[in-house]
């Protein structure tokens, strides 16, 4: 009989589809002191099903992630015990710095917050994701994570028992 945690692990399908529908991510970096810092960010998932967001190149999270690449990674939801779900990734972040791969981030991400769910404004997804329309590209970075361990539970499974 597999234990708990076995139980309520999301599986590989779970798991993608959980990461392309949910909204925000917690990225957690290791700031200059030590101390976690933690910040929330919008993101998408790359072809190859790692987490990928863009942020402005001089934020402190670059920072901290050119001097140590470790990063946690959390995503939950639910509000109450018999409905969470969540995933927590810890891996190595990798900086791409390419105004190709940055448009290509930036559309993914107007895409799925933009035009997502019942009355998504798609022509607003559309202005989110045209490259002429994003003035802010080239002052940004991509940051895909490479995952390591990956935890993942989901207590709406504990109510099939």
């Amino acid at each position: 009989m597999p234990n708990l945690r076995d139980r309520i692990r999301l599986s590989d399908e779970e798991l993608r589809e959980f990461l392309e529908t949910a909204h925000t991510l917690q990225v957690a970096s290791i700031g200059p002191d030590g101390r976690p810092h933690l910040v929330p960010m919008w993101f998408s998932v790359d072809d190859e099903g790692r987490v990928v967001f863009t942020t402005y190149r001089s934020s402190q999270k670059v920072r901290n992630i050119e001097r140590d690449p470790r990063v946690t990674l959390l995503i939950e939801d639910g509000t109450v015990y018999d409905q969470l779900r969540g995933v927590m990734i810890e891996g190595e972040a990798e900086l791409l710095d390419d105004v190709e791969v940055t448009r290509n981030v930036m559309r993914l991400i107007g895409v799925k917050y933009y035009s997502e769910g019942p009355g998504g404004d798609t022509a607003r997804a559309g202005a989110q994701a045209r490259p002429d329309r994003r003035r802010a590209v080239p002052k940004r970075i991509v940051v895909r994570i490479r995952p390591g361990k990956i935890s993942s539970w989901d207590h709406t499974k504990l109510l099939a028992d």
